[in-house]
């Protein structure tokens, strides 16, 4: 009996070798398959570079995406609070100027603020009035004279109307005489001469009488005439020493003082002004761009000290100064309190709103080009012709050429060096 271990020679086989080419194979395919994946990916790409221009860096770009909303076309700024009614005071004659207020001071409308010293002026008016009472004594003195060479010619009237009547009844009693024999023809025919002489001295009498009248009472006119000329030039001059007392034309405040106390001045020099603090307006500067579209009564706001007020334009001036016009707000409701000439305030002006609008935000594309814009598409920014409308601050009306959802490159173009289509590496 054999005792010892029996190995395992009996039950170790060997085994036969795998073959190792279908693997290779295999993992041939697949690596072939990747390489030409990566082949057509670079050859796209390499493709695509060929067909761009350079490449543009996303971080020097700033886009923007087109979408429908509301575009509130508006002009802000910063205005200024001024007087509606700022009225400058000017000397209404030559001399000297004593000053009854200093700048600053509360007035109220009528209030004396200087006095001018004319003794010009002022001997003038004595000197007119004495003509006045000149020329009152010659009127008086024409009526007088005209009362009295009225009542002659009417006395000459009298006498030559009783001459008539005398003449007439001379001739009645020649005649009955004459008809009786008691007196001879010539006699009649003397009383018949007579009346005709007083017919015809009574004729000229009342014809003396109405034209001498009618001189007497254009003497009498023109001397009322000439007395009234010069009680209206008494009155002008009465009226320029009133005005030597220059009185406030507002309630107010005066402003700026033009002269010194106690200084000489001739005529319309300019004295002092006084600001109507009852109504205030602020006025802004506006691009003459915008100017063009403003208009007196549009809605704006005014905003200040942490509140707001409603607004409307009140005027828009004409002239173009540095290319900018001056508009100018008031308060749509009660002026507010405690406003100071010349304070700064927030100014906004609304001149179109619309809720629907095509468009993007407003970026340096639209002042650059504006008939063109960069559209961002798989990486690519291709150059498309666009048709600009409406602009506001910030946004800006598409017409045509964008859709919504478009991203717009709307700053940093400049740098694509106005290529057809730039790819833009992240």
């Amino acid at each position: 009996m054999n005792t010892g271990f029996r190995d395992t020679s009996e039950q170790d086989r060997p085994l036969a070798r795998p073959s190792r080419r279908r693997p290779l194979l295999l993992a041939g395919g697949v690596g072939l398959a990747v390489l030409t994946l990566a082949a057509v990916l670079y050859g796209g790409q390499l493709t695509q570079r060929l067909s761009t221009g350079s490449a543009v860096s996303a971080a020097r770009l700033t886009l923007a995406t087109v979408d429908v909303g509301p575009l509130t076309r508006d002009v802000a700024g910063e205005g200024r609070v001024v007087a509606a009614q700022s009225p400058t005071l000017y000397a209404p004659g030559a001399g000297t100027v004593t000053l009854a207020v200093q700048a600053g001071d509360p007035v109220k409308r009528g209030q004396v603020l200087a006095r001018v010293e004319s003794p010009e002026l002022t001997n003038r008016l004595a000197q007119e009035r004495s003509n006045v009472d000149a020329l009152k004594a010659d009127l008086a003195r024409a009526e007088v004279e005209a009362r009295q060479q009225t009542a002659a010619l009417q006395s000459a009237y009298e006498n030559a109307r009783i001459d008539q009547q005398t003449a007439q009844n001379d001739l009645a009693r020649q005649t009955q005489a004459f008809e009786a024999g008691a007196t001879a023809r010539m006699q009649v025919e003397r009383a018949q001469d007579a009346l005709a002489k007083a017919k015809l001295a009574l004729d000229q009498a009342r014809d003396l009488r109405g034209l001498k009248t009618d001189s007497l009472a254009l003497d009498v006119r023109a001397k009322q005439s000439a007395l009234s000329r010069q009680q209206l030039l008494v009155s002008d001059l009465e009226r320029q020493v009133a005005e030597l007392a220059v009185r406030s034309p507002v309630d107010g405040q005066v402003g700026q003082l033009f002269i010194a106390d106690r200084t000489n001045v001739g005529r319309d020099a300019k004295l002092l002004s006084v600001i109507d603090l009852s109504a205030l307006e602020v006025q802004m500067q506006v691009a003459e761009s915008f100017a063009r579209e403003l208009q007196p009564g549009m809605p704006g706001e005014i905003s200040g000290n942490g509140q707001r007020w409603a607004g409307q334009v009140s005027s828009v001036s004409p002239e173009v100064v540095n290319g900018e016009v001056a508009a100018r707000l008031r308060f749509a409701g009660a002026q507010p309190e405690q406003l100071r000439q010349n304070q700064r305030l927030s100014v906004r002006v609304l001149l179109d709103r619309r809720d629907k609008v095509l468009g993007v935000a407003r970026g340096s594309f639209v002042d650059e080009g504006g008939g063109f814009a960069y559209v961002v598409r798989n990486g690519v920014a291709e150059k498309v012709a666009v048709k600009l409308g409406a602009r506001s601050l910030d946004r800006v009306e598409i017409v045509s050429g964008l859709s919504v959802g478009d991203r717009v490159v709307i700053s940093g173009a400049d740098n694509f060096k106005g290529a057809e289509r730039v790819l833009i590496a992240d």
